[in-house]
């Protein structure tokens, strides 16, 4: 009899932990298969530290086939699953396409960038989800502070030292906090005009930051910030943004070119294709995270709406902390319907929350205790060190050396702007010139359905008929030439050079929504232009074949 096949999909905090688990109470009893984009699962809460050169891309990235025995890594994404028959379709990194079956299916895809219809925002503000995002906005700091350092223009300085993250929860806190040491280390090398710093601006329509935790909690975030000179504004948003800047709700425009937008996630696109009930985006599944109707299907983390046994009637909420706890219990609940254990409900309580500042300062309350300054800090690092399955010496090696030696302040240009988008459906890839998008959408529409369950439509189609906020994503070739720190993409048949294009509009920071344009509709990407902040290339680019 051969043995029973588990297909998980995602490999995030939740689907990382269903791997694992499942793995170690099956021991060979079954096929597992884990499909995801990447060979890594990225530890998002230290992704603040990667932007600020605390730590290292691969330190907060640890190897799935390293850490996972006996499961199978198949690197592509899902575009479309088929409850009747049993299979998940999916499109490899180089845009082929491939079909899985299986006998149980666990869906972790986790959750992308919420986008709002403010004008605008697509065309220059990036998110902040995946580690290419990161990247970026590290080279696109230093690259403006040493670009300020060197200009004469007391406006063009100001605008290029201005930094405006839009969200004050988790990521937008902590992308401030780091962000605003990161620049002050980089003028004590480069220093600017006489009286000018840095500038960091965090907005929030919220009445204080981080307003989904305790107040004390968050009156100690804000006070670390504005000690540090972070301009944090409660009760604001963005009205609209621009190449020059952004329209803030006050009626103020601050002049920018750096705009990260933290505002908050929504589950991923894919979920909705399935064809079952759901809440507010996400998935919904029974206190045993099983997908009612398909006892062979389990759903966990940010894209599955698992009720909260400790607050009857409301769902767990997105975060990291459940997504992992759920990814534990699903593993359970897929052995036992192979009659190995028993099932269990998913009920779980906060035990706290740790809110990393930089430097020695953090705000914490484990069980419950509130914590700030330097003990918080040791508290936060020593949880972040417990929570990762991997890399901990690295980590805490990172740490020490970053406590007494100066950061690097250089930026490698390996992720532009333009690969970048705020609106992908795949946060945790960047764009790449001449990629298979085009290939992996015909790949992902050209099956039929298959079944009464069946979702063939690609993960960037399939986001617009979810969130009526979005708006239709540019393509490629134009978001490269709104951003300032991105390659110009010239007209068909005109060569790349200083003429292939006028001034690109600006923009900044990192990646994540979903796109609602179908990629099938791209023509293949074109040679990359100069980037008006850079020298120009000595001759066209030749597109390279790559992930999307």
């Amino acid at each position: 009899m051969s043995r029973p096949r588990v297909v998980i999909v995602g490999a995030g905090f939740a689907g990382y932990e269903t791997a694992r688990t499942l793995s170690r109470l099956t021991r060979n009893k079954a096929d597992i298969v884990l499909l995801n984009p990447t060979d890594y699962f990225l530890y998002l809460p230290l992704l603040p530290q990667v932007a600020a050169g605390v730590l290292e891309p691969r330190r907060v990235t640890v190897s799935l086939t390293g850490t996972l025995p006996h499961v199978r890594l198949v690197l592509g994404e899902a575009d479309g699953i088929d409850l009747e028959a049993r299979t998940v379709h999916y499109t490899d990194p180089e845009g082929d396409g491939g079909t899985l079956s299986y006998d149980r299916l666990v869906l972790a895809v986790g959750s992308v960038n919420k986008l709002l219809p403010v004008p605008g925002v697509a065309e220059h503000a990036h998110g902040f989800r995946g580690l290419p995002e990161a990247l970026y906005l590290r080279d696109h700091v230093t690259r403006q502070i040493e670009l300020a350092a060197a200009t004469d223009d007391f406006k063009n300085c100001s605008s290029r030292c201005t930094f405006v993250v839009v969200g004050a929860g988790y990521t937008g806190t902590e992308v401030a906090a780091q962000g605003q040491l990161f620049t002050d280390q980089l003028v004590r090398k480069q220093p600017l005009r006489e009286g000018m710093r840095p500038r960091w601006l965090l907005l929030d329509i919220a009445p204080r930051v981080l307003p989904e935790l305790d107040e004390r909690l968050s009156s100690t975030a804000d006070r670390v910030l504005r000690e540090r000179g972070v301009d944090v504004r409660t009760g604001t948003s963005v009205e609209e943004a621009t190449s020059t800047g952004v329209r803030l709700s006050d009626g103020e425009f601050v002049d920018t070119r750096t705009l990260v937008w933290c505002v908050g996630v929504r589950p991923d696109p894919l979920v909705a294709g399935v064809g079952r009930p759901m809440e507010r985006g996400r998935l919904l599944v029974d206190p045993y995270l099983q997908v009612p109707g398909h006892p062979e299907v389990f759903a966990c983390g940010d894209a599955a709406a698992v009720p909260d046994l400790e607050k009857p009637g409301e769902y767990t909420a997105m975060t990291a902390q459940h997504a992992w706890r759920h990814g534990k219990v699903a593993g359970h609940n897929v052995a036992a319907s192979f009659g190995v254990g028993t099932r269990r409900v998913y009920r779980h309580r906060d035990l706290g929350f740790v809110v990393d500042l930089g430097g020695v300062k953090a705000a914490a309350n484990p069980l419950g205790i509130p914590l700030s300054g330097p003990l918080a800090g040791v508290v936060a690092r020593g949880y972040h060190l417990a929570a990762m399955p991997g890399n901990r010496v690295r980590v805490a090696a990172d740490w020490l050396l970053d406590a007494v030696l100066p950061r690097q302040g250089v930026q490698l240009g390996l992720v532009r702007s333009w690969s970048v988008p705020l609106e992908s459906a795949s946060p945790e890839l960047a764009r790449v010139a001449g990629g298979p998008e085009k290939r992996a959408a015909a790949a992902g529409g050209a099956g039929g359905p298959g079944g009464s369950g069946a979702a063939r439509v690609p993960r960037a189609e399939a986001s617009a008929v979810r969130d009526p906020g979005n708006r239709p994503v540019p393509e490629p070739d134009a978001l490269a030439v709104r951003d300032p720190d991105a390659p110009r993409a010239p007209a068909p048949g005109r060569p790349a050079g200083p003429a292939a294009g006028g001034p690109a509009g600006g923009g900044s920071a990192r990646p994540a929504g979903a796109a609602p344009g179908s990629s099938a509709s791209r023509g293949p990407a074109e040679s990359v232009g100069p980037d008006p902040d850079e020298p120009a290339a000595p001759g066209p680019v030749r597109p390279v074949e790559g992930e999307s």
